[in-house]
């Protein structure tokens, strides 16, 4: 039996969730839901001490780290792999994976609480509040410090943003060495789906013109990525911040230019 301890709009969740999908596993959702720090409680840092999601639990033992679930799945469900046949090309995709994890899956979360409403529980606390939700947190105290309870410094988004574009550009280079259409060729891989709630959601942020005009081989595979079925069950409703946060009106086709002057300035 296979459970999946995540939050709906995490894109590390969204990770697994699209490896299981793709694969045709059946499982068993086991919501967390955010706001009520359900990842801090005693009962879930027993499964995982990091008091992160996901948390995959299989026949009653944990498995944590999305990227270790992802190929934790691919091993032990080998009839639809999503590992590369050969050994160079398996180098290659995990090379890209380890790349994921240092450079866009930190870098993404600037923007998410910045301009997402990922920042708005935070808001409502009071100083000690937010200070004892700080303390609770076993891996990400130091990233809830930086931003505080208004947000993060100007220097820390243009980091962000342009990691992002870093990301956009080495994946690039991967459609255009594998030919596409997926980053190693004509496989889908964990590759892809690693990367793909990362520009995502900078697209659900109003993102996209990071990579659009720059790398337009990117915009397509993200659109090949989306119409896919497995896709579609990964990102039910309420997966994306624009679910969550229509007011702020985001979204696909949205420009974070239009809302936050101060990209639009950055940019000149």
């Amino acid at each position: 039996m296979l459970e999946l301890y995540n939050f709906a709009q995490s894109t590390c969740s969204l990770k697994v969730r699209l490896a299981m999908h793709e694969k045709g596993i059946e499982w068993v959702d086991r919501v967390l839901v955010s706001k009520n720090q359900d990842h801090l409680s005693d009962w879930y840092l027993k499964l995982n001490p990091n008091g992160v999601v996901p948390t995959l639990i299989h026949n009653g033992t944990p498995v944590i780290e999305s990227s270790v679930i992802v190929q934790y799945l691919d091993e032990i469900y080998p009839p639809v792999s999503l590992t590369p046949p050969t050994p160079l090309a398996r180098a290659e995709m995990r090379a890209f994976l380890a790349f994921v994890d240092a450079v866009p899956t930190p870098a993404v979360r600037y923007p998410s609480f910045q301009y997402g409403g990922l920042i708005r529980k935070f808001l409502a606390m009071t100083d000690a509040e937010f200070a004892e939700s700080v303390a609770l947190r076993p891996l990400k105290g130091e990233f809830y410090k930086r931003m505080g309870r208004t947000g993060f410094p100007r220097e820390d988004i243009d980091k962000a943003l342009a990691d992002i574009v870093k990301t956009a550009g080495r994946m690039d280079l991967l459609l255009e060495k594998n030919g596409g259409p997926f980053l190693m060729g004509e496989q889908l891989t964990l590759a892809d789906l690693a990367v793909a709630p990362l520009i995502d959601r900078m697209e659900d942020l109003g993102f996209a013109y990071l990579w659009e005009g720059r790398y337009p081989r990117v915009a397509q595979w993200l659109a090949d990525l989306q119409a896919r079925p497995a896709y579609a069950q990964a990102y039910y409703p309420g997966s994306r911040l624009s679910d969550q946060f229509p007011d702020l009106g985001l979204g696909r086709g949205t420009d974070a230019r239009e809302r936050q002057p101060e990209l639009a300035a950055a940019a000149e």
